[in-house]
């Protein structure tokens, strides 16, 4: 989906199919054709953004079978889909059944992660519509914090650069500009905006930015506006932004709301839950560690790292920290000038939430993911933001 922002500029609107698991591109073909065409006749549009999760497997098939990604090409245009933007996050294995930590790997530090980053990058490059220059890639924020010593770091920023330097290369030889955005996380390397500013000012490249999630921001009680204005005051970048909620409980002394968030406690993603106190931020790695445990202080509220459904906030005691979105995306979008021109409805947790709340077919999970984007795409024309065939 496409907006003109009152400047002029197009600001884009897709949604991740990493909601999808499809580790081969027969998988990705598939999803085209059972998820995102439907999600976008539900939508009544001629074209549907979508951003796109190519896995290991799926990424080196196209890179070494040109008539492949012709045909991929070929498949989103004849369905009616676009792709400006990947979330290069998980490298493999995000539709196993149990994710956990699985996700943080291969980190920065490790040669495969920049191999696989410069190959999301040279496939961006053909699948962007025609009429578009400007890709994004979405990436883990380093390394999950442990095990991640200097000498890895080090590594890191050295293989940032050099990826730096491949974007380069690719605009000199394509015409085509794409920007990598690390997504900070709770728990990783980079849990904050704020942890994002030493390591990208220290690469020093325009060519490589922060992916703001505001299921993120909100898990780790980020002020959107102090937030937005230390990236700015340091000249950060915003490639990209992704567009969630995270679970929020108000009173999580109270036994009803323990019971109510163990409800979301599954095995196969991590979420990360945090709480403020007057010593600073406190938190588990994941959310039945603190709903069963007493290593999180219970006196102020609790956010955990679950993106739930932007149109539909677990019911009381339990909401969704979509105010935060809200917040987020009108200083993203909602200013003179936009700080972003892509976003991303990402809720990969659909198949997650409990078994009630679960849809039971392909024709529910379209129908959620369509009135997500309904609710994304009114939010923006709110802004002023005008809606483009």
């Amino acid at each position: 989906m496409r907006f003109r922002h009152p400047d002029g500029s197009t600001v884009h609107l897709s949604y991740c199919t990493n909601v999808h698991p499809a580790e081969t591109l027969d998988g990705v073909l598939a999803q085209l054709r059972d998820h995102c065409e439907p999600v976008r006749r539900r939508l009544g549009r001629d074209r549907l953004g979508i951003g796109l999760w190519l896995a290991k497997d799926a990424a080196r098939a196209l890179i070494t079978d040109p008539a492949a990604l012709r045909g991929l090409r070929a498949e989103l245009d004849r369905r009616g889909l676009e792709v400006v933007t990947l979330n290069g996050f998980p490298y493999e294995g995000f539709g196993a059944e149990e994710v956990k930590y699985r996700v943080y790997k291969p980190d920065w530090a490790d040669s495969e992660r920049l191999a696989h980053t410069t190959d999301l990058a040279r496939l961006l490059a053909v699948l962007l519509p025609d009429d578009a220059t400007e890709g994004t890639i979405s990436t883990l924020p380093l390394a999950w914090r442990t095990d991640f010593d200097e000498p890895a770091a080090t590594a890191a920023r050295a293989a940032l650069t050099t990826l730096a330097e491949r974007l380069d290369a690719l605009e000199e030889l394509t015409g085509k500009s794409i920007r990598v955005a690390l997504e900070p996380e709770p728990g990783c390397t980079v849990e904050t905006t704020a942890d994002a500013i030493g390591p990208l000012t220290a690469i020093g490249s325009t060519r490589i930015g922060i992916c703001i999630d505001t299921c993120h921001l909100a898990t780790s009680f980020e002020d959107p506006g102090t937030a937005l204005a230390a990236l700015a005051a340091a000249g950060v970048t915003i490639p990209k932004a992704q567009l969630s909620a995270a679970l929020h409980a108000q009173e999580p002394h109270l036994p009803e709301v323990r019971a109510a968030l163990g409800a979301f406690a599954e095995p196969r993603f991590l979420h990360q839950t945090r709480t403020r106190t007057a010593a600073g931020l406190r938190g588990t790695d994941d959310l039945h560690e603190a709903v069963e445990g007493q290593s999180l202080p219970d006196g102020a509220p609790w956010r955990a790292h679950f993106h739930v459904p932007l149109h539909a906030p677990p019911a009381a005691p339990l909401t969704s920290t979509l105010p935060v979105l809200q917040d987020t995306l009108a200083r993203l979008v909602g200013g003179p000038n936009p700080l972003t021109r892509h976003l991303e409805v990402e809720t990969y947790t659909w198949q997650a939430l409990p078994a009630e709340l679960r849809p039971r077919n392909r024709t529910q999970l379209a129908d959620g993911i369509a009135a997500e984007l309904t609710l994304a795409r009114d939010l923006l024309v709110d802004l002023g933001l005008k809606e483009l065939p």
